[in-house]
């Protein structure tokens, strides 16, 4: 489940942050920003459900799937396909953000 919260609040925080993107790069309107700010606070919504006990934890482990997420957002929405290395870069992070979540850790 923790994984799925990330996935959610990469999406909302990479369509938050294109917003503001398009507004100021690709010249849309201002009224771009508004669905944007909307999204960044279900972003940050949605990252303090995941069941941690340190919000550092939360957002270490949250940028490797970021990561991943950016990547699948560049081809399926931008239309830039990623290269082998962007992918091996992303799973490289997936793997280092499975170890922060997973470890035992003692009470």
């Amino acid at each position: 489940m923790t994984y799925l919260t990330y996935v959610a609040a990469s999406l909302a925080e990479i369509a938050g942050c294109f917003s503001f993107w398009a507004w100021w790069r690709l010249d849309k309107s201002a009224l771009w920003l508004l669905p944007g700010l909307v999204s960044l606070a279900l972003f940050a919504f949605l990252l303090s459900l995941v069941g941690t006990n340190a919000a550092g934890r939360a957002y270490a482990a949250y940028g490797g799937i970021y990561i991943a997420a950016s990547l699948g957002w560049l081809w399926l929405v931008e239309g830039v396909r990623p290269d082998r290395w962007d992918l091996a870069g992303a799973a490289l992070c997936v793997v280092g953000a499975s170890v922060i979540l997973l470890a035992p850790r003692g009470a």
